[in-house]
């Protein structure tokens, strides 16, 4: 017997383990708000430049007619220019004239728009004009913080633990978290942002490996879909603390940071996983946790059988880890045709699936109506995606879900062509059917990962993979920055690579109830025997399977 059968035995989702996943469930929340509060924090506002002699708290309105001999207009994106001027006296007599000027300068104090965010830290900051780009940046900056956080912390998962590498990221996240709500200038806040986001991997990375480690195989996925959805409740709450709090943007900050140290208390009830006790010869500490594991789920085992069946687990794996195997390395995901095609298109998968997913996210200040509202929405269609996901996986297949569910995500972008620009809610209702597509294909890919790589390099898939999704991460809001170029060139931007892709990975093999290969040379092997099925079963070969093979 194995320690997956011991896991059948006493519970493969008892109510120990259903008590245990609900509470690593909530860190999720603390993570969706810290990585959409950008949303927020760094609204964006319409705005103008500050006349001379105006104050610092005028209003933003001005009359037609002020606005028409202040500022030229901008008939590119169709409306007066927020970072330019005329050059005049702007006096009393001028204003009175029929005279306009002609000439304009560049401007470097502005007016805010706060009718609907009193103050933000683009706002603060001034990072508007020739200073947009830093909005960008500090968003990109989270995402390299999260890049990082699951690397560094991934690695120390392993050598120290993940209920360790859990509360040292809920540290990370109170204090750097505070920290972004007391800066007073751009690059400290921007810094904090990095730790944010490396914290928020460490913390959703350490939460779901222990809740996955602690259920057996066939609740697998509905654990891992299941904690998504919590992400999801986060991305309502982030809306919520956001009107709650709309007054100032470091109260925000407080609000949705403070909540985060109540999950120190975890180190008291939270276990370390069994798994990892295990593999570290801890077995005494695994014993005990079994214990209470069978204790709580109403099962009889005593501690004496439940270490014989340990015992023998470990046996077997240092009998099969005893052959002197080569280990595979990294190089071999590009080493062969057969698995290089599929790396490329992986690793294309996680980085579109990211960079739409943050990217329309992010962007909701940018399509019009009730920011609050929009953004509202975009969090409710995750519910039907991931459900519908639960639904359809185990049914449909994998690949038919990820590479429609891409595609169209593409032609309902691509689709905002064809909108008016004075139809506001038919834009926004494309880009919410985009969401909910890429939330659906976002959250299929993780398995579809795993079914298509080797077992001897199914982990560094796996992580190449969320690799490049740290990069479309980074890279999502400059594209949402193309914005202030044109206002649809974010949703075509995101519209045509999901399209691209989405049809290219049809190519990649359906992994449902699939034999799922150890190593490259089986899976070279299924490829190729595939290959040849297809050859005999095709009457135009006539049966020279030989030669096509050779042409293969």
């Amino acid at each position: 017997m194995t320690f997956d059968d011991l896991l059948h035995k006493i519970g493969d989702f008892g109510k120990y383990q259903r008590r245990i996943y609900f509470f690593l469930c909530l860190p999720a929340i603390s993570c969706a708000l810290h990585k959409l509060s950008g949303v927020f924090i760094l609204a964006k506002t319409d705005y103008r430049c500050q006349l001379p002699g105006e104050p610092d708290n005028a209003s933003y309105g001005l009359p037609p007619d002020i606005m028409n001999k202040s500022y030229p207009f901008d008939y590119k994106l169709d409306h007066f220019s927020s970072c330019k001027m005329y050059d005049t006296n702007f006096t009393e007599a001028y204003y009175s004239s029929n005279i306009t000027a002609n000439q304009s300068i560049a401007c470097h104090r502005w007016i805010y728009d706060r009718h609907d965010f009193q103050n933000t830290a683009v706002m603060e900051f001034n990072l508007v004009c020739d200073r947009a780009w830093y909005k960008g940046t500090a968003d990109s900056m989270l995402m390299v913080g999260v890049m990082l956080g699951s690397i560094i912390f991934g690695y120390l998962s392993d050598r120290i633990g993940r209920k360790n590498i859990f509360v040292i990221s809920v540290l990370l996240q109170g204090i750097s978290g505070c920290g972004m709500a007391f800066t007073q200038e751009y690059w400290s806040f921007t810094f904090l942002r990095v730790l944010v986001g490396a914290s928020t991997s460490g913390l959703y990375l350490a939460a779901y490996v222990i809740g996955l480690e602690f259920v057996s195989s066939k609740y697998r996925m509905v654990v891992g879909v299941v904690i998504q959805m919590f992400f999801s409740v986060g991305f309502l709450l982030t809306s919520g603390f956001a009107y709650a709090f709309h007054e100032n943007w470091r109260y925000f900050q407080l609000a949705i940071t403070i909540p985060t140290l109540f999950y120190t208390t975890y180190y008291w009830f939270v276990p370390e996983s069994v798994r990892w006790l295990l593999a570290n010869g801890k077995q005494d500490k695994a014993v005990q946790i079994l214990q209470k594991v069978c204790r709580v789920n109403g099962v009889d085992i005593s501690g004496k059988d439940i270490v014989e069946i340990l015992e023998c687990d470990i046996e077997k794996k240092l009998t099969v880890n005893a052959d002197d195997q080569p280990k595979a390395s990294f190089f071999d995901l590009f080493k062969h045709p057969v698995i290089l095609k599929r790396s490329i298109i992986i690793m294309l998968l996680w980085f579109v699936n990211s960079t739409a997913y943050y990217g329309l996210s992010w962007s909701t200040s940018n399509l019009g109506g009730n920011q609050y509202f929009v953004f509202n929405l975009f969090g409710i269609v995750e519910f039907p995606a991931y459900i519908f996901l639960l639904a359809t996986l185990n049914k449909w297949g994998r690949k038919i879900n990820i590479s429609g569910f891409l595609i169209l995500a593409g032609l309902a972008l691509l689709a905002t062509l064809a909108v008016p620009k004075t139809n506001t809610w038919m834009v926004i209702f494309f880009a919410m059917m985009a969401k909910m597509s890429i939330t659906a294909s976002y959250g299929a890919v993780y398995v579809y990962t795993a079914e298509q790589f080797p077992t001897v390099v199914r982990n560094m898939g796996l992580g190449v993979g969320s690799f490049f999704a740290r990069i479309g991460g980074i890279v999502a809001p400059y594209i949402n920055n193309t914005s202030e170029i044109w206002v649809n060139m974010p949703l075509v931007v995101y519209g045509g690579l999901a399209l691209l892709v989405g049809v290219w990975s049809l190519v990649l093999p359906e992994t449902l109830n699939r034999k799922l290969p150890d190593t490259i040379e089986d899976l070279i092997a299924m490829s190729e025997k595939k290959y040849k099925r297809v050859l005999i079963n095709d009457p135009a070969t006539n049966g020279d399977v030989k030669k096509d093979k050779n042409k293969y």
